[in-house]
C-alpha cells in the first residue's frame, strides 16, 4: 500500500459533500490551517488537524510530501469539452475576427462540417495522439477529470471512431475521461430538410450502438434554432433516458428557444451555454436541480455577451464552469482564463468559481460522490498552487499557478520552479 502525508501547506481548501452546491452554498468554502492530508493508495484517508491525526494514525508509516508555501485544493473538473476531433479551424477564427459572417465562413468550407470531414479522414490513432497532447496541457492546468463529447462524426462509423478514441484515452492517460455521445451536434446534409428523420436514425441506430458497447454515460444534443429545435430535442432526450443514459443539453446559446425549460422537464443533469436562457427557464432548472454549466471562454472567443451567472446563483441554482474546448468556437483549455472571465466579467466570487470547477463540475458529470472535494473516502485528486493564498486564483489572473498534480494518489505532473 502506498501511503503519503501532505503537510506544511499554507492553506488546504475544499467544499464538502456529495452533491452540487447551489446559491449561497457556492461560497461555503472550507479552509484548513495547520492541517494535513493522508493518502492511502488512490483515496484520501484523512484531512484535518495534524494533532488529531497523530492520535489516530502512525504518521511514521507515511511518506512525506512537503507543501510548504503552497495552497492545496481538489483537482479541477472540466465538465464540457469536445476533446477528440480531426483538423483545425484557425483560418475560420481569423476570418471571424476580420468580420466574416457565419454564412461566409460556411461557404468557405468552415463550420462544424469542416471538422466532421477532417474527423472522418483521421485514423483512430491520429485522434488519440492529438488528444493526448491536449490532455497533457489540461493536466498542467490542474484538471484531473474531463468530459469528452463525440459529435464530429454524426453517423455511426465516425461517431464510433471518436468514442473508441475516448475510451482509449481514458485507459492510457492519467486524467479520467467521462464520455458523452453527441451525434445530434449538427444536421447532416442528407437530412437538412427533415432533422427529425436524423433524430430517428440516432434513436434507432446510434443509441443502441453506444449502449451495447458501453461507449458513453451521457447523451447530449445541440438544441438551437435551425438545428435541433425543442420537438426533436425532447424526442431524442426521452428516448435516451429510456435506454438508461444520463442527459445533457446545449441550451439557449444563440436564441432563447426554451432549452433551459426542456432541461428541467426531461431531468437533465446539466444544461450548458445558457447565454440567452430565459429567467423562467433558469428558475425551473434551479427547482429541478439541473446544473447550469457556463462556458465563458466561448462567449469571449465569439465576442458575445456572457451568461448571467449572478442571476442564476441568486435564484439558488447550481453553476458549473467548463472550457468548451473545441476546434471552432473555443480553441482553448486555459483554466486561468476561465477564472479571470468568471470573476471579472460574470461577477462570480473566487469561492464560487472554485466551487463551479470542483464539486459542481463533478456533479455535472454525476461524479460528486467520488471526486470534487477533499474528504476521506474520495479519490485523491489533489493540486498544489504556487501561491500564498487561494484568492490568487483570480487575483493573479491569466497565470497558471499549478505546481503539482496528484491523480488517484500518484504524482502525475510537477513543474520545476526556478530559484
Amino acid at each position: 500500500m502506498n501511503k503519503y502525508i501532505i503537510k506544511n501547506a499554507n492553506q488546504i481548501i475544499t467544499f464538502k459533500g456529495d452533491e452540487a452546491k447551489k446559491g449561497s452554498e457556492m461560497n461555503d468554502l472550507k479552509i484548513f490551517f495547520d492541517s494535513i492530508i493522508l493518502i492511502e493508495d488512490d483515496l484520501i484517508k484523512y484531512i484535518g488537524p495534524k494533532d488529531e491525526a497523530k492520535r489516530k494514525f502512525n504518521l511514521d508509516e507515511y511518506e512525506i510530501i512537503d507543501a510548504k508555501d503552497k495552497v492545496i485544493m481538489p483537482g479541477f473538473v472540466d465538465s464540457h469539452t469536445h476533446l477528440v476531433f480531426g483538423g483545425y479551424r484557425q483560418e475560420e477564427f481569423n476570418m471571424r475576427l476580420a468580420g466574416a459572417s457565419y454564412m461566409e465562413i460556411m461557404e468557405a468550407g468552415g463550420g462544424i462540417a469542416s471538422t466532421v470531414k477532417a474527423t472522418k479522414e483521421a485514423t483512430e490513432d491520429e485522434l488519440v495522439n492529438k488528444a493526448k497532447k491536449v490532455l497533457d496541457q489540461m493536466l498542467a492546468f490542474g484538471v484531473t477529470t474531463v468530459e469528452a463529447k463525440s459529435g464530429y462524426g454524426l453517423f455511426n462509423d465516425v461517431e464510433e471512431k471518436q468514442l473508441k478514441a475516448v475510451k482509449r484515452l481514458n485507459n492510457e492517460h492519467p486524467i479520467d475521461i467521462i464520455s458523452t455521445y453527441m451525434a445530434a451536434h449538427a444536421v447532416p446534409n442528407e437530412y437538412k430538410d427533415n432533422p427529425e428523420e436524423f433524430i430517428d436514425y440516432i434513436i434507432e441506430k446510434g443509441l443502441p450502438m453506444v449502449k451495447s458497447n458501453s461507449y458513453a454515460e451521457f447523451v447530449d444534443i445541440f438544441t438551437e434554432k435551425n438545428v435541433f429545435e425543442i420537438k426533436e430535442s425532447e424526442k431524442l432526450l426521452n428516448a435516451a433516458k429510456e435506454q438508461g443514459f444520463k442527459l445533457k443539453i446545449h441550451a439557449d446559446e444563440i436564441v432563447q428557444l426554451g432549452g433551459a425549460e426542456l432541461a428541467a422537464k426531461v431531468g437533465a443533469i446539466s444544461a450548458d451555454h445558457l447565454l440567452n436562457a430565459s429567467e423562467d427557464g433558469i428558475r425551473k432548472m434551479a427547482k429541478h436541480g439541473v446544473i447550469c454549466t457556463l462556458l465563458p471562454m466561448t462567449a469571449f472567443s465569439l465576442k458575445e455577451d456572457y451568461a448571467n451567472a449572478r442571476f442564476m446563483i441568486d435564484q439558488n441554482a447550481s453553476v458549473a464552469l467548463a472550457s468548451d474546448f473545441n476546434p471552432g468556437s473555443c480553441f482553448s483549455n486555459s483554466i486561468p482564463l476561465l477564472f479571470a472571465l468568471a470573476g471579472i466579467y460574470m461577477g462570480m466570487s473566487v469561492e464560487e468559481s472554485i466551487c463551479a470547477l470542483t464539486i459542481n463540475g463533478a456533479a455535472a458529470i454525476d461524479k460528486a460522490k467520488e471526486i470534487g472535494t477533499l474528504e476521506a473516502g474520495k479519490k485523491a485528486d489533489i493540486i498544489f498552487l504556487d501561491a500564498p493564498d487561494y484568492k490568487f486564483l483570480n487575483y493573479n489572473f491569466g497565470v497558471n499557478l499549478v505546481q503539482r498534480v496528484i491523480k488517484s494518489g500518484k504524482t502525475v505532473y510537477q513543474r520545476n520552479l526556478r530559484v
